[in-house]
């Protein structure tokens, strides 16, 4: 992983986003469509769009669009696990419009400053389109 990545997880974690997961994020401005993105689905409960600093030939996000205190994977709640098997099945679909099916592909949600997580609003990373190595890091 980037030492970019790390300083990056670490500034958010600073912010310690705990005590407020409802707070906005850069991705609930992408959903509102406030910033531009490269948009590759969407339906009523969730976004996938093309990374902006790609690690591998096809790399895309899904967020929910509601994030409703959704900020880590560690915050969900039990009602919200139908959400995360849509989030789930999206990747797979989205993976599969990107042509990634037949030759497999990765997905991973950094959870927390241990975890990487540089935006606290929960997001699928889809990466595909190589052979990915293990262990990753």
């Amino acid at each position: 992983m980037s030492t970019d990545e790390v300083n990056a997880a670490d500034a958010a974690a600073s912010t310690d986003p705990a005590v407020n997961p409802s707070a906005p994020t850069f991705f609930d401005k992408l959903v509102s469509k406030d910033i531009p993105a490269d948009i590759i689905f969407e339906d009523d409960q969730c976004l996938a769009f093309r990374d902006i600093n790609p690690q591998a030939p096809v790399h895309f996000l899904v967020i929910p669009k509601n994030k409703d205190g959704l900020n880590r994977l560690s915050n969900a709640r039990e009602d919200q696990k139908a959400l995360l098997g849509h989030l789930m099945y999206t990747a797979q679909e989205v993976a599969t419009q990107e042509g990634l099916k037949p030759g497999g592909f990765r997905v991973v949600i950094n959870d927390g400053k241990d975890g990487a997580q540089s935006v606290y609003h929960l997001h699928i990373h889809v990466m595909g389109g190589r052979q990915m190595q293990w262990p990753p890091g």
